[in-house]
């Protein structure tokens, strides 16, 4: 099977597994308990959070603090500080900050403003700008989308958002870029959401990034952990396990980088043009492709690859049981429902080979080719 769903997740680092089943058999202790061992554990968790924040962030400006996953670190940067006057976000977002945005709009709670986007899936910088305010509370804008592999320069945003409004608290999701781009957080970027399982840790496991000076509410209440701002005893297993995923991620970052993007040329160079259209752009993630067959049903082209042994998306996963049939973030970036119903995400990996991307893409054409013709 050649799986290119890697944007909904990832294979588990085994390596990483192997090295802290430690922390499932022997070190199982709760790292809140007062015994040796337990502060043992407490202090091997300081030195994860000192670890996973080193490769994109300063030390001295910022900290880390554990979560579940990347749709908890989003929903507690937003129901923290989204709380007055009006809040901006943009038409693509992943929907772990969309429906939070538009869930406070409903309660009435702030004036929540979506940004439009450009045809290839970032934001629309100059129309969302103009939305941000002296009544601004916070801006969230995502780093890579999740559907198209945009990418936005969040640092740039950043700066231009604290240059109209310096009190707005600026966020971005990072869960399809931490681990996958070449980036440093500026000092202007107050909070930045990551997820394991998108670069081969453990679902379960996640983290929020917050400027030290920045006095972030508790979202989950309870025991007080993570220094009372996220209550629930920590997944030392998953996060340990994670710790080490990331070092294996981050030692061939940009060497991954750049063989994913010669990958990404050779995928939407070898897609039958009579077939599929490609909607990502030429410096979106090399990690993400959005392509579409225009006039065919992605549904479908995706079940017949599951069929031939390519596994591949739709779009975002977290999306699947929506009611809509067509996904929000193609249509705001100006397609129509047609091009919409054709969409499939391919997304790779670090484990993905030029063997497997020859095989899809031939796979690929076939189902394709075949159901075009039938459908005509």
């Amino acid at each position: 099977m050649i799986y290119l769903d890697n944007a909904a997740t990832t294979k588990p680092c085994e390596n990483a597994v192997r090295a802290t089943e430690k922390y499932l058999f022997e070190k199982y202790y709760n790292p809140s308990a007062l015994y040796t061992e337990g502060h043992e554990l407490q202090s091997e968790l300081k030195k994860a959070r000192s670890a996973l924040l080193s490769f994109v962030a300063n030390e001295n400006d910022f900290e880390w603090i554990f979560t579940s996953c990347g749709t908890e670190s989003d929903n507690q940067a937003i129901f923290g500080f989204a709380k007055r006057g009006n809040a901006v976000t943009t038409m693509g977002e992943h929907s772990a900050v969309f429906t939070p945005f538009t869930e406070l709009k409903n309660r009435g709670v702030v004036d929540a403003r979506f940004a439009p986007l450009l045809p290839d899936g970032r934001v629309n910088v100059e129309k969302l700008l103009a939305l941000v305010d002296e009544k601004t509370s916070f801006v969230s804008v995502i780093h890579v989308n999740n559907e198209t592999g945009a990418i936005n320069d969040i640092n740039e945003i950043a700066k231009l958002v604290k240059k109209k409004n310096p009190r707005t608290i600026f966020h971005s999701d990072g869960v399809q870029a931490y681990g996958k781009l070449p980036f440093k957080l500026a000092k202007e970027v107050d909070l930045y959401s990551v997820s394991a399982h998108k670069i081969g840790g453990l679902k379960g496991v996640g983290g929020l990034i917050k400027r030290k000076s920045l006095a972030l509410p508790a979202y989950l209440l309870g025991g007080g952990q993570e220094n009372g701002r996220r209550s629930g005893t920590e997944n030392v297993f998953g996060i340990m396990q994670f710790v080490l995923a990331t070092n294996e991620k981050f030692s061939t970052l940009k060497a991954d980088f750049e063989r994913l993007q010669a990958y990404k040329k050779k995928f939407t160079e070898g897609l039958d043009k009579n077939v599929y259209t490609v909607l990502s752009g030429e410096t979106a993630s090399p990690y993400i492709v959005s392509v579409s067959a225009v006039g065919l049903r992605g549904e479908i082209l995706l079940h017949l690859a599951n069929d031939k042994g390519v596994i591949v998306g739709t779009g975002s996963a977290c999306s699947s049981n929506a009611k809509n049939r067509y996904s929000r973030v193609i249509l705001a970036c100006g397609h129509d429902e047609k091009t919409a119903d054709g969409v499939l995400r391919i997304s790779f990996s670090s484990l993905t080979t030029v063997d497997e991307v020859e095989k899809a893409i031939e796979i690929l054409n076939e189902i394709g080719r075949d159901l075009k013709k039938r459908m005509n």
